[in-house]
């Protein structure tokens, strides 16, 4: 669990390091998420962690945001993103840190086997802190796409990957279809060079390429097309076209560069 919580905040100090030094005019930039400003994106991370740490903290509290939440279950996240949007950078960028560090803090002492409150499914610490990783990353992607500069990977990627091979039934479920009986393999490359391998080997549905290409994918950052994964079977090909890892309703996904595969 430390080390799950060292990569969350990690990926949240790069992401840090990247609008840290904007002037304020740039926090305006739109980003590929469409109305979103890097201020929202923001904005956004900083209000799902401070919802993140009611659960943790204040279960009632969270109970009583959940039900305000149901009278507008489609536009209360995005209300979030844009209230926060709205404050002066440096006092957000201020807020995001001391919510995410109260957070950190948060999750390593949740006893273990406690499940934690959340939007859908109740969750542990463990889950909750990979959704916070996978969200930091996806959502940090997106503002480097807006300021135009690659982000370099690092392995503790693998936690990403690693929710994107444990939903892939969760994405059938959210489309309205049934998810195969057959598990799928998947053979990622590391940004280091490692394979990490999940499922059985000889399947005949297996999903392979790099890492970042794969999360990607997953959160719906990038279309298939534009990736460099090899996705062999009828069933993998599928959900390739629906792969989800984050909650809620189907994802709308990204249009295709044209530029098949070639975006790295």
């Amino acid at each position: 669990m430390d080390d799950l919580v060292q990569a969350l905040q990690a990926e949240s100090e790069s992401l840090d390091d990247l609008v840290a030094a904007l002037p304020v005019e740039a926090w305006s930039t739109p980003t590929p998420a469409e109305g979103w400003t890097i201020a929202h994106q923001i904005g956004h991370l900083h209000w799902t962690d401070r919802v993140s740490l009611l659960s943790v903290t204040d279960p009632d509290g969270f109970q009583a945001l959940l039900a305000e939440a149901m009278g507008d279950p489609m536009g209360f996240v995005d209300a979030g993103a844009e209230a926060e949007a709205a404050r002066p950078p440096a006092e957000l960028l201020a807020d995001w840190r001391k919510t995410r560090a109260r957070l950190a803090g948060a999750l390593i002492a949740v006893p273990d086997g406690t499940k934690l409150n959340w939007f859908g499914p109740p969750m542990s610490a463990p889950s909750m802190a990979t959704a916070r990783l996978m969200e930091t990353w996806a959502h940090g992607l997106d503002v480097a796409d807006a300021l135009g500069v690659e982000r370099v990977a690092d392995d503790r990627i693998k936690n990403v990957v690693h929710l994107g091979v444990r939903t892939r039934n969760f994405a059938y479920m959210v489309n309205g279809l049934e998810a195969p009986a057959e598990e799928f393999r998947f053979e990622i490359t590391a940004p280091s060079g490692e394979v990490w391998t999940w499922g059985p080997e000889g399947a005949s549905n297996v999903v392979r390429g790099p890492a970042v290409d794969f999360c990607e994918l997953i959160t719906q950052r990038r279309h298939l097309s534009d990736l460099a994964l090899d996705v062999i079977g009828a069933d993998a090909q599928k959900w390739a076209t629906i792969a989800q890892a984050f909650a809620g309703p189907p994802g709308g996904g990204r249009e295709a560069s044209g530029l098949n595969g070639e975006m790295h």
